[in-house]
């Protein structure tokens, strides 16, 4: 077999099995390795997404890893842990926009209490319904890269006040400020970051506790930015207004115990069980890429970096 795809959902298959044609030999599953049951690689090239944890005892089993994602802190880590040479591949961007959205609508979405107003709409209720209209909210990105900069640019049409915090600031659209002025300013944060070591966990109990009380938050970024039990305590003490996520820290475990339904042992995933009973959170499937336009570009990428390693045995964007 020439390569092995994992976490394929059913869009995404179509899309694949329609590129490639009849052109390789492939596989696909929609399971992560973990729960595939594998316990040699199917073939010397293989494709993830951000939930599967690649054994290292396939490292000399492996040529190649490509991670359907642009985002390869998956791949950095794996690399830590092997000694052979195995090439390890990610994507050019291919969903900015998509992101974008998703986080502007988790904001509207808190901000108009829109959990609370499906739930209420089964008695017609309206008590405890009244919401916030966006324009003139203070909105803190932080993290400015693509992402966050069309963050940034659809923040700005709807009216809102916006701010950003980076390290490199690069963009002319943007009114930049220090971290801790921003979080006492703002009415609604927006974690943007790429993940390093240096910002692991960096959205703690303790930082934010120095936002104004109420605020909402939402990480549409990587899940390692926010610990969920910070966030179960910051929510149950009301110091956030609203949470919404679409990463999630330890995600690998938190999909399968959710997928599986067996939450014992999952310590993360338990959390966000008992997170998802407050009115004010709403939790997307790491689904802030997943639209038509995106999700082609995505297919198309991986096919094509698939085809120029098995003529190259490299990748064009490679860890």
């Amino acid at each position: 077999m020439d390569v092995y795809f994992y976490e394929v959902f059913e869009e995404e298959a179509r899309l694949i099995k329609s590129l490639i044609g009849g052109r390789l030999d492939f596989g696909l599953t929609d399971r992560t390795i973990q729960e595939s049951g594998h316990a040699e690689p199917p073939a010397w090239l293989i494709s993830v997404r951000t939930q599967s944890v690649i054994p290292v005892q396939w490292q000399d089993r492996l040529d190649g890893i490509l991670s359907r994602t642009t985002g390869f802190d998956n791949l950095r880590t794996y690399r830590s842990l092997i000694s052979s040479p195995v090439a390890l591949g990610y994507l050019e961007e291919y969903a900015t926009r998509a992101v974008a959205e998703q986080a502007i609508l988790l904001m509207l979405a808190l901000l108009r209490k829109l959990p609370r107003q499906m739930n209420q709409f089964r008695h017609f209720d309206r008590d405890g319904l009244t919401g916030l209209e966006v324009q003139g909210r203070n909105l803190l990105v932080i993290g400015v890269g693509r992402i966050g900069g069309e963050v940034v640019k659809l923040a700005q049409g709807l009216g809102m006040k916006v701010r950003g915090v980076d390290i490199v600031r690069r963009h002319d659209f943007v009114e930049y400020v220090e971290r801790d002025e921003g979080l006492e300013w703002a009415e609604v944060i927006i974690c943007a970051m790429n993940l390093t070591a240096e910002n692991y966990h960096y959205f703690t109990y303790d930082l934010l506790k120095k936002a104004r009380p109420g605020v909402i938050f939402i990480n549409i970024a990587r899940g390692e930015h926010a610990p969920l039990a910070d966030m179960l305590r910051l929510v149950k003490e009301g110091h956030l207004g609203g949470l919404g996520l679409d990463v999630f820290e330890d995600e690998p475990e938190v999909g399968t115990a959710l997928r599986t339904g067996q939450l014992e042992g999952a310590d993360r995933a338990r959390i966000v069980a008992e997170l998802l009973r407050f009115p004010n959170v709403i939790f997307t499937p790491h689904n802030a890429f997943n639209t038509a336009e995106a999700l082609e570009r995505k297919a198309r990428f991986s096919v094509d970096e698939i085809f120029y390693f098995l003529e190259r045995r490299a990748f064009r964007h490679s860890v």
